[in-house]
């Protein structure tokens, strides 16, 4: 896999603001608690299924203390159209009652006691972070892995490794900004298996499509 030069990777990324200066997080919440279960619950799931089955949950369980007193089965009830539901139910039962138990109910702005939390995994994590708490995050999803590597920002072949080396080559003020810029990218224009590079604003800068 080639990698962008210098030079390069700061066009690639000024083009990426530019082309997605309002990019946010698509997944409906209105608390930090209700952004971390809609994130667990988005793991091999459409950000839009999420949205479709939390209002009615949110609605019953806006917080840690009320979600807890749910059993398993009726979370299953309201996640039934996910996939993964039932695990995901456990999970999301599991970390509200940790988080009333060791936080007062409170989500923990750290991101050694987030991963701690069942079904809470680095990338949980880093979003919780960067979306509830205004940190400088990279989140990197399939779409975020993906473009990294595609088109020259990295040349890894895992997760850690992709994350990790594109916090080295962007500036870290830009981080959150280009997570959520490259997820939307990867949706609407670079998608994994037709991408539209005749239609793509990065039209010769990006290593698949224009350098060589």
């Amino acid at each position: 896999m080639a990698k962008l030069k210098k030079a390069e990777t700061a066009q690639l990324r000024e083009k990426m603001l530019e082309m997605y200066p309002d990019a946010e997080c698509a997944l409906h919440f209105g608390t930090i608690f209700q952004l971390l279960v809609a994130v667990v619950l988005s793991a091999q799931t459409t950000d839009k299924s999420v949205n479709e089955v939390t209002p009615a949950l949110f609605a019953r369980c806006p917080d840690a203390r009320s979600m807890a007193e749910l059993t398993e089965e009726e979370l299953q009830g309201y996640l039934r159209r996910i996939g993964m539901y039932k695990t995901k139910a456990k999970n999301v039962r599991n970390l509200s009652l940790m988080l009333v138990e060791k936080y007062d109910g409170e989500v923990p702005e750290d991101y050694d006691k987030l991963v701690e939390l069942p079904g809470v995994g680095r990338k949980t994590a880093n979003v919780v972070l960067s979306v509830g708490f205004g940190r400088q995050r990279i989140a990197v999803d399939t779409h975020v892995f993906r473009l990294a590597n595609r088109m020259g920002l990295t040349a890894e072949k895992d997760v850690l490794k992709t994350e990790l080396a594109l916090m080295k080559v962007l500036p870290e003020e830009t981080w959150s900004r280009m997570h959520h810029a490259l997820i939307w990218h990867g949706r609407l224009v670079c998608t994994a298996r037709s991408p539209k590079c005749g239609e793509c604003g990065l039209l010769g800068i990006c290593k698949r499509n224009g350098l060589k």
